[in-house]
């Protein structure tokens, strides 16, 4: 249990991050939950590999992981959190950016490494969160941003 009373669940492995989330390759920056307490905060984890698209030009002989990719990422950490927080999983439910805020950027984020990715809630209602998110390698912040999202049904067709 954590402090509150809430139960953490987690370890979540990537077939459940896919349950929560419609992004996919090379889009999904999140590849495990570590831990998830239900309407409060996620610990999750993006592995940072050489093997990413975007390090091909950005930037060549210095690979270094882009702010808004690192940005996305905690969005979709968060996304997890408020679909499993809001018993969404399966529903079709998206959850989109309205508005990013404070974004600041410490250290670069290279190839090798794992990126955690710490989310809370800061405000939630029935469509619209507000989140803050922090970016981490080996204990040290990378990236931080507070962010508002939208729960909303997929266009239609």
């Amino acid at each position: 249990m954590s402090d509150t009373g809430k139960a953490a669940s987690g370890p979540f492995d990537i077939r459940r991050v896919m349950a929560a989330l419609p992004h996919r390759y090379p889009m999904l920056l999140v590849d495990r939950v570590e831990e998830l307490v239900p309407d409060e905060r996620i610990a999750a984890i993006k592995a940072v590999s050489i093997n990413e698209p975007f390090f091909a030009g950005h930037f060549p002989g210095r690979p270094i992981m882009p702010g808004v990719l690192i940005v996305e990422a905690l969005a979709q950490a968060a996304g997890v959190l408020a679909v499993e927080s809001l018993g969404l999983a399966g529903s079709g439910k998206l959850v989109y950016f309205m508005a990013i805020e404070d974004a600041k950027f410490r250290s670069p984020v290279e190839p090798g490494v794992l990126l955690r990715l710490e989310v809370e809630f800061v405000q939630k209602r029935a469509s619209v969160c507000k989140f803050a998110g922090r970016a981490l390698v080996d204990g040290k912040l990378a990236a931080q941003a507070n962010f508002t999202a939208m729960i909303a049904d997929p266009p239609k067709d």
